[in-house]
């Protein structure tokens, strides 16, 4: 059965806000979406901060999913510099991270992480706060007990096409379905990339209240 929904009592809905000083989570709903979960974290860089990001990740990860093309992430969010750090483990990748987070050179500092067990998300947490900064994990499974304030299911979906030309590709387009909230209640969006700002934005079809069905992450067919 599908829980009714209501519209969020925040004028911004979650995943349009900006990285606040802490540490989130997000989860690539498969290995085809783990781009899209870098670009949703990418697109809320603190709007206000001019502090570079970070990308902590391991030979493994760098394997799996590729090195991140610089060209193609440089202004998402209004951001200008990503450092990438690559650890030879995740030992070393958490370690890199949390000491990036608790430096307060980097305004974000994303870690393509799945071990951190609820200790050491709480180490990160602490670290972010130290450092005046924003942390995101990005992780390709669900369910570990953590500290993250929020965490989220992140999925590609099919753009609509160009307004302005059929053959066109339109703007990216995902779906955002917050899981877990310190005070929010679980939801999904639809999202996609604005060309002028690089930032997300609600998909015209759900501009009016922002949530989809909560429990099942939406796919274009």
């Amino acid at each position: 059965m599908t829980p009714s929904i209501e519209p969020p009592s925040s004028p911004i809905p979650p995943p349009l806000t900006d990285l606040s000083t802490g540490l989130e989570e997000t989860c690539a709903a498969g290995p085809r979406d783990m781009a899209t979960a870098l670009a949703f974290a990418l697109a809320r860089t603190p709007s206000h901060d001019r502090r570079g990001v970070g990308l902590t990740v391991t030979r493994a990860w760098i394997n799996e999913h590729g090195r991140p093309y610089g060209p193609g992430t440089r202004g998402i969010g209004g951001r200008r510099d990503l450092m990438l750090m690559i650890g030879r483990t995740q030992a070393e990748a958490l370690w890199a991270m949390e000491q990036a987070l608790r430096s307060g050179g980097l305004g974000l500092v994303l870690g393509a992480i799945d071990g951190a067990d609820l200790t050491q998300t709480r180490r990160l947490e602490f670290a972010a706060r130290d450092g005046g900064a924003a942390g995101m994990l990005l992780r390709t499974r669900t369910g570990d007990l953590s500290a993250a304030r929020r965490r989220w299911r992140i999925a590609s979906v099919s753009s609509e096409g160009d307004a302005d030309d059929a053959r066109a590709p339109g703007p990216m387009r995902l779906s955002a379905e917050l899981t877990r909230s310190r005070g929010e209640r679980p939801g999904v969006w639809m999202l996609e990339m604005e060309d002028e700002t690089h930032r997300l934005r609600l998909a015209d079809r759900l501009a009016g209240h922002g949530h989809g069905p909560v429990g099942r992450t939406a796919r274009a067919a």
